[in-house]
């Protein structure tokens, strides 16, 4: 059974490793700067409003979404969503959140090509997260042959869109850091303090990346097995 291979948990340690401090970082360096006002004053809505006009993003709205850094941009609806403490906070984390969010936005209106490729992913990664279960169901409790092939080709969609998204999410944090400093919205010596923000949030993509690359590695080494048996 998979969970009793030593081969899976040398392989999936290190991405759970990574994941949790990732996590961690994110926790305390987001704690340490959602408490730090920034000069300006203005909320994370404020500034996500001023970057969105400045572009021209007149009509996209900023709306505000339950939960704890469920911050997104939503590329169907073509809105922003803010969750409470960064749509109301007037802190460097909340805008510099904010600001991220209006980066992919604004990768949106640019044609970003990586960000239409991962958008035209979303289906097919969608169904392979859903089949990952039944892959791992099937290969524990029953024992199917063929299994590991099918997980190569599971696990590569899902890894494949994990690569695609890190440089989305590297760009929307340049275009944020770019255009928070240009429109004057943080002052030049508050840049640092976002910038470790945002760095921290996308090493939890990083963390995500690594990982579905591993499980990747995992079922293709399983597939390389079966076929010299």
């Amino acid at each position: 059974m998979i969970p009793m291979d030593p081969i899976f948990w040398m392989f999936l340690i290190p991405g759970l490793l990574l994941g949790m401090y990732a996590q961690m970082r994110l926790t305390s360096t987001y704690g340490r700067y959602v408490r730090q006002p920034i000069a300006t004053g203005l909320t994370g809505a404020q500034a996500a409003r001023e970057i969105l006009d400045r572009a021209g993003l007149h009509n996209m709205p900023v709306n505000m979404v339950r939960g704890h850094l469920t911050d997104h941009y939503d590329p169907m609806k073509k809105a922003l969503f803010l969750s409470e403490e960064n749509y109301h906070g007037y802190s460097i984390a909340a805008v510099g959140v904010a600001a991220h969010e209006a980066g992919h936005a604004l990768q949106h209106q640019a044609s970003y090509a990586p960000l239409k490729l991962r958008m035209a992913m979303v289906p097919i990664t969608s169904f392979a997260t859903q089949a990952a279960f039944f892959l791992i169901l099937g290969q524990v409790v029953l024992g199917f042959a063929g299994m590991a092939k099918l997980g190569v080709i599971i696990y590569g969609i899902m890894a494949a869109f994990q690569v695609v998204t890190l440089p989305v999410e590297y760009d929307a944090s340049r275009r944020a850091k770019q255009h928070l400093l240009a429109l004057g919205i943080v002052q030049r010596e508050e840049t640092g303090a976002v910038s470790k923000v945002l760095s921290a949030a996308a090493l939890t993509y990083v963390a995500a990346m690594v990982s579905a690359v591993l499980s990747f590695l995992y079922w293709f080494s399983l597939a390389r097995g079966s076929d010299r048996e």
